[in-house]
């Protein structure tokens, strides 16, 4: 097989914004200690919370599933509840922010394993890849999805992408099915996927793969097949239900945050150099949502505090509000491009980038 080049590793550039950091750092860091502990026992509810409600469908479902409405409503309810584990749990546990033990935080990361992801192909994906480089193209794993979407404007153009702003909306629903039946195992088994460039999989992660994904695959269908008794069709329509309810939901929370017109999607030189320092970069890159309630914080993860996130990625999302408010009259103080808009303008900035990306123009054809 194969093996991956390496390209040029993004560097970015150390100016005085470093200063500007450890001084916002500060005050960050100030605001979190008055919130102690009484933010943190949220987090802890939470943790043992989401995790109950999620399995607890699945008992509901296998008790009462005979009746075909409460079977799909169940699983309905899976896939809504492992959008929010994910974003409040499995996300922070990647990031080490729910415990204060290493140990117990890298356990609960295997949440993810038992709802079908692999979680040791995310942690690269998200911690190493993402959060270092946010919109780089060839770096950032996020956007590494599929090669029906050319999400970078100065990505490999193809002819159907012409159409992709059209397309693309009706195979959202499929986002996270593709990602337990096909990317997971694209990233193990082919080596010039982006992981690579950071990692190398050891063989006991192979066999982890293999067996969560069995163990998962067996109690969503297998098992509530054989106790129920229903046609396969009619499980697998419970299955496809539960995946695309977490697919558009997740995209609703996972697309606006980077993936607009608005965001900057810059590129290293050929030594690597990035004309930003990190700070910029991810201001750049990174927007917030305005919208902002109960329902968001409790059961998103604050999603709409991104900014919040990629500075300060190893601090719990319950602290995020808070902090966010230094963080913008410190941007607003110091001129960074803090920037915040609606939920449903960044999707239709979302969708207007996957229309500017849709056609090739090469100007130098052009102006020759």
């Amino acid at each position: 097989m194969e093996m991956f080049v390496k390209p040029a590793k993004p560097v970015f550039r150390k100016l005085k914004d470093e200063v500007l950091f450890q001084s916002l750092r500060t005050r960050v860091n100030a605001t979190i200690s008055t919130l102690q502990p009484s933010v943190k026992n949220q987090a802890t509810l939470k943790a043992w919370l989401f995790p109950f409600i999620y399995f607890a469908a699945w008992i509901f479902a296998l008790v009462f599933g005979e009746n075909h409405t409460i079977l799909w409503l169940m699983y309905a309810v899976m896939g809504f509840m492992l959008v929010v584990n994910y974003l409040t749990l499995i996300h922070e546990a990647v990031h080490g922010t729910i415990f204060k033990s290493k140990r117990l935080n890298r356990l609960y990361v295997y949440l993810f394993d038992l709802m079908g992801a692999n979680s040791f192909i995310f942690r690269i994906r998200h911690v190493r890849l993402h959060h270092n480089y946010p919109n780089v193209m060839g770096w950032d794993s996020d956007f590494e999805q599929s090669p029906m979407a050319r999400v970078f404007p100065h990505g490999r153009y193809e002819k159907w992408h012409q159409y992709q702003h059209i397309y693309l909306p009706f195979l959202y629903p499929l986002y996270l099915l593709n990602w337990l039946l096909v990317r997971d195992f694209k990233d193990y088994f082919n080596k010039k996927k982006l992981v690579w460039k950071v990692a190398n999989i050891p063989a006991i992660e192979y066999i982890k793969l293999f067996l969560f994904k069995l163990f998962f695959f067996g109690y969503i269908i297998i098992i509530p097949k054989y106790i129920l008794g229903f046609k396969w069709l009619t499980i697998l329509a419970a299955f496809l239900i539960m995946m695309f309810t977490a697919s558009i939901i997740s995209l609703i929370v996972l697309l606006p945050p980077h993936a607009n017109l608005d965001n900057a999607f810059p590129l290293p030189d050929e030594k690597g150099d990035m004309p930003d320092s990190w700070l910029m970069h991810q201001l750049s890159c990174t927007n917030d949502i305005v919208e902002d309630n109960w329902f968001t914080r409790f059961f998103m993860g604050c999603f709409n505090y991104h900014i919040a996130h990629h500075l300060f990625p190893c601090v719990h999302h319950v602290y995020y509000p808070a902090i966010t408010k230094v963080i913008e009259q410190f941007a607003a103080k110091h001129g960074l491009p803090y920037r915040k808009v609606s939920l449903w303008q960044a999707l239709y900035r979302h969708y207007q980038l996957l229309k500017s990306n849709a056609y090739h123009d090469n100007i130098f054809e052009e102006t020759m």
